[in-house]
């Protein structure tokens, strides 16, 4: 699990996770790489809160070493004039590896968030979260995946 130093203040990150996960939305990502910054603003989120979240790998066991699990996926970013789509993309275009795992995010590990664009409410959509139908009828139905809905950001 990554934790959060970053731009934004810490409280920012401790709070509900799908609240958290919608507000990220139109916040920019910054990777520096090879003395290269590589950035986007995010798009598209999922919230995966706690241990009694079935579509949580926290629900078949505790996955973080300590506090409340929950987690953000970026599912999305926009950069470079095109929006980059799916947590793997996004990862590959940002240069992310397992190196980053129980990681923080601050400057220092050169991977940081910080404040983006503004956005209508309006533009802000909500919806159920990919490829989670095994965690059952409850958990999958969550509207826990947010994403801009433009063409641009």
């Amino acid at each position: 699990m990554i934790g959060f130093m970053t731009d934004l203040d810490k409280k920012f990150f401790e709070r509900y996770t799908p609240l958290v996960a919608k507000e990220l939305l139109g916040k920019k990502i910054i990777r520096v790489y090879c003395g290269k910054k590589i950035e986007g603003i995010i798009t598209e989120t999922e919230a995966y809160h706690g241990f009694e979240d079935k579509a949580s790998h926290a629900s078949r066991g505790k996955t973080e070493k300590k506090n409340y699990p929950a987690a953000v996926l970026i599912r999305g970013i926009y950069a470079n004039g095109k929006a980059i789509n799916g947590p793997g993309r996004v990862c590959r275009f940002l240069k992310i590896d397992k190196k980053y795992n129980e990681s923080a995010l601050s400057k220092q590990a050169k991977l940081w968030v910080e404040k983006g664009v503004e956005l209508s409410p309006k533009k802000i959509k909500k919806a159920l979260r990919i490829g989670v139908d095994y965690a059952g009828p409850i958990w999958s139905k969550k509207l826990w995946r947010f994403y801009i809905k433009s063409d641009t950001v």
